[in-house]
């Protein structure tokens, strides 16, 4: 007669890894719930976040700087399509002006901001024609074009 044995069914090994990873994973989901939660109510217990009332602004008072400025054209035979950036940084054109030409203005602008100045015009030719830039009292652009019909500027 043979007595027969009773083994143990072998578990599955791999249920066990399984439902640990599954402990796992719920537990880390419960712990970032816990945060999210934990940061969230402290804040909405309390109501909503009171504003303080704004002070009115004050305007800045900004120093400013008056800067004289003259525009010169000199040549034997005026200048045709004369543009140029004046008062304001507003633009200037004219058609067609007898040389020897100037414009001058004065620029108020903001204290230590760079301006900006131009002025272009055509060569009618022949000879030469000369523009510069004359900002309180010191020169600040010169230049020649002598071909005859080109278009040509002086700029800062």
């Amino acid at each position: 007669m043979g007595v027969s044995t009773a083994t143990r069914p072998l578990r599955d090994c791999a249920g066990r890894a399984r439902s640990a990873g599954s402990f796992v994973v719920v537990l880390g989901v419960l712990a970032a719930a816990f945060a999210v939660t934990s940061y969230v109510v402290p804040r909405s217990a309390r109501g909503p976040a009171k504003e303080e009332p704004a002070a009115p602004l004050a305007p800045a008072a900004v120093r400013t700087v008056d800067h004289s400025v003259v525009y010169e054209l000199l040549g034997p035979h005026g200048a045709r399509n004369v543009t140029y950036a004046a008062a304001g940084a507003a633009l200037a054109q004219h058609a067609e002006v007898a040389t020897p030409w100037s414009v001058r203005f004065t620029r108020v602008s903001p204290a230590g901001r760079t301006e900006f100045y131009s002025i272009a015009a055509r060569n009618p030719g022949p000879g030469a024609l000369r523009c510069r830039i004359v900002v309180d009292g010191v020169v600040v652009a010169d230049k020649t074009e002598t071909e005859p019909d080109r278009l040509f500027s002086c700029a800062v």
